[in-house]
């Protein structure tokens, strides 16, 4: 009988009641649309980097998610190995640190977060959910009620009958006045004020310029119309319903309509829900969240850092910089190539 395969990664430890929450508003948050749970999740990543995601996956909202606490949790490896393993599941695409703006106006103020994805995303899922992701709290103005104990007004009192009307005097007989005939009507001119092009219309119609294989006949663009509009509805604007379709286009686009078509169905953004702005006034404009480099720390904006990580890491050319996380280390260098560039400052006369 054939021996049963087993996973040689090792288990993380059960969840600990006692583990750390961050700071509210700080944290762990888990992204939408998930696959439900199962034993094969993580068995793509290597041993350490599985044995990370499993923990984390089961941590619960709001949990602590630096790396001083989660090498705490996780005793078999130290905080570099858990710094590396977090890079790791970022390029995998199961998270991103974020920093979010909270507040509004003269209070706002800048909050950390982990975004976790048990599903791995790509870059595109990454930044269409990012890019509309914004986090801004507006104070709510409550109308002034009356309390049990507060007396209610007294009763105005009943105004003074009107005295009667002086009867009007009786009506003038007027001559009947003789009616000209009707002249022939002239044919309405066109109205000027004729409805234009809808800003999703118009969006799609430019996308031609914008690359030319996503050139559009005007058949398509009504066709494609109801969907963008959709997007638009969600609170994002013309220009970012332009980048997110014309971004990392393949080399070849056979049917423009059906490769946007489908884009805007799979890549559409999460729904927000709607401010009130019954009170007259206008609402400031919401900072959108930035993105933090999962290596160093560095912020920027979700369409900047694919991968979770900004140029320099990416390419591993990455100079001494301090991490802005609450971990402390130092970011790990290239050393191969750091001794080289001091050895050629050696040879220098």
């Amino acid at each position: 009988m054939a021996a049963r395969q087993t996973s040689s990664a090792p288990q993380p430890p059960a969840l600990s009641d006692a583990y750390p929450m961050a700071n509210p508003g700080y944290g762990k948050r888990t992204a939408p649309g998930q696959l439900p749970r199962t034993r094969a999740d993580f068995t793509a990543l290597p041993t350490r980097e599985r044995y990370v995601a499993g923990f984390i996956d089961h941590l619960p909202e709001g949990a602590s998610m630096s790396v001083k606490q989660l090498a705490k949790q996780l005793p078999l490896y130290g905080q570099q190995a858990i710094s590396s393993a977090l890079t790791a599941l970022s390029v995998a695409g199961h998270l991103r640190r974020v920093r979010c703006p909270v507040g509004a106006g003269d209070e706002t103020r800048w909050v950390f977060r982990t975004f976790w994805s048990r599903t791995a995303r790509d870059n595109e899922w990454w930044t269409t959910f990012l890019a509309a992701e914004t986090t801004t709290a507006h104070a709510t103005a409550e109308a002034p009620n009356l309390t049990p104990n507060t007396p209610a007004p007294a009763p105005a009192p009943a105004p003074a009958p009107a005295p009667a009307p002086a009867p009007a005097p009786a009506p003038t007989a007027v001559p009947q006045q003789r009616t000209p005939p009707p002249r022939p009507e002239a044919p309405l001119a066109p109205s000027t004020a004729e409805t234009g092009p809808s800003p999703a219309y118009l969006a799609l119609a430019r996308l031609g310029r914008a690359d030319h294989r996503l050139t559009l006949s005007a058949d398509d663009c009504a066709a494609l119309e109801p969907r963008a509009t959709e997007w638009l509805a969600r609170g994002v604007s013309v220009d970012y319903l332009t980048s997110a379709l014309t971004a990392g286009l393949p080399a070849a686009i056979d049917s423009p309509v059906g490769f946007l078509r489908h884009r805007l169905t799979t890549k559409i953004p999460p729904q927000l829900p709607t401010e009130n702005t019954g009170s007259g006034t206008t609402a400031p404009a919401a900072r959108s969240l930035l993105v933090e480099c999962t290596e160093c720390g560095t912020p920027g904006p979700p369409e900047a850092l694919p991968d979770g990580l900004c140029r320099p890491c990416r390419s591993g050319t990455d100079v001494p910089r301090k991490r802005t996380r609450d971990d402390g280390l130092p970011v790990q260098r290239n050393i191969g190539a750091y001794v080289s560039e001091l050895r050629g400052l050696l040879k220098l006369p």
